[in-house]
């Protein structure tokens, strides 16, 4: 919620007090180094958070006086500003900060400051910013009123654009590889116990991790920002891929159980008695029959039933479905995460 910035400060007034001959041109200006021999505005940033002058090796200052009176009074400062940030949509945001220069003791009634026509901000050409890119700048009047009276007020609104490249290398992309990796599980074999927790505890530390370093580098905010969304999505489906290995373990241990109770089952049936065996009540002898009967509801074909059918377990069915389930959804989640805050950062444009 800061930026710094080194700056040539220029201000001119005229003071009719200061006139001086200048003998016929001879005399362009004079100048001073000292700026407590003369009258000077009480002008403040009122934003500043931090700032300093630079005396290496002399003190990058200086005051001209010309014949008629007017004042150039010039000085290289170092600030340290405040600037509110609305983070919403970081890392696709834009930012506006800006640089207010006002009186602290004379009203307007007294001092007034304004613009010098004709560029009055000058830009350096081989500006360069690691993680923006200044688009544009404005300068604009911010007169505030007190009990004390109006004071004049001038500020530069600065609109930096974040650069994205770097965010999608450092953390857009290494998000998508870790979910990507989370889903290698899905192909390991459902007894694979160690190697498929091992990976999804792995993945989900690494998310973890990643996100809260991310969130370190950021001003805590109430709201929810378009890398939390993201990180948090990503988060969900690497703990959604760890839990998908539960459910196929419980599910393989169903299957096995499963398959034990028919083994008996069937061992029962081949030492029963034969249908044909026979029976003795006293005097009467009669065959015992034993009879099944078996009711199978019809069910309609289905290309996905049939498809899943191949798979006999139903643990290797979930994690079938899974292999398509995981990166269908994400991919759905992409398109509606990038055309949601695409879109919402060109509106904010226009």
């Amino acid at each position: 919620m800061e930026y710094s910035v080194q700056l040539t400060f220029r201000e001119q007034w005229l003071d009719e007090r200061l006139k001086f001959n200048d003998f016929g041109g001879k005399i362009k200006y004079l100048t001073l180094t000292d700026a407590a021999r003369v009258w000077m505005p009480d002008l403040f940033f009122s934003n500043e958070k931090e700032g300093h002058f630079h005396n290496i090796i002399m003190p990058n200052v200086y005051i001209r006086i010309f014949p008629y009176g007017s004042v150039l009074y010039s000085i290289r400062i170092s600030l340290t500003l405040s600037c509110p940030m609305n983070l919403k949509l970081y890392p696709l945001d834009r930012q506006v900060c800006s640089l207010r220069m006002a009186s602290y003791g004379w009203t307007t009634n007294d001092l007034v400051f304004l613009w010098k026509d004709g560029d009055p901000v000058q830009v350096v050409k081989n500006l360069h910013l690691p993680r923006f890119t200044l688009e544009k700048f404005l300068t604009d009047y911010c007169n505030s009123k007190t009990n004390t009276g109006e004071y004049s007020c001038l500020k530069v609104d600065l609109l930096f654009k974040r650069e994205f490249s770097y965010y999608l290398i450092q953390i857009y992309i290494p998000c998508c590889m870790l979910v990507i990796v989370s889903w290698v599980s899905f192909w390991l074999d459902q007894s694979a116990v160690p190697a498929r927790v091992s990976l999804g505890v792995t993945t989900l530390l690494t998310m973890a991790t990643q996100t809260s370093g991310i969130n370190a580098s950021l001003p805590p905010v109430s709201y929810t920002k378009a890398i939390d969304v993201w990180t948090g999505v990503c988060l969900t489906f690497v703990f959604g891929a760890l839990l998908e290995f539960a459910l196929v373990n419980y599910a393989s241990r169903s299957d096995m159980h499963r398959e034990n109770m028919k083994k008996q089952r069937a061992a029962c049936e081949d030492h029963g008695p034969d249908p044909g065996d026979l029976m003795e009540d006293g005097n009467t002898t009669f065959p015992m029959v034993r009879q099944c009967e078996i009711h199978m509801q019809q069910s309609r074909p289905n290309c996905c039933r049939t498809w899943l059918s191949k798979f006999p377990t139903r643990s290797k069915r979930i994690d079938v479905i899974s292999r398509i389930t995981f990166p269908l959804v994400f991919a759905l989640f992409n398109l509606i995460y990038w055309s949601t805050y695409l879109f919402r950062e060109e509106a904010e444009d226009s």
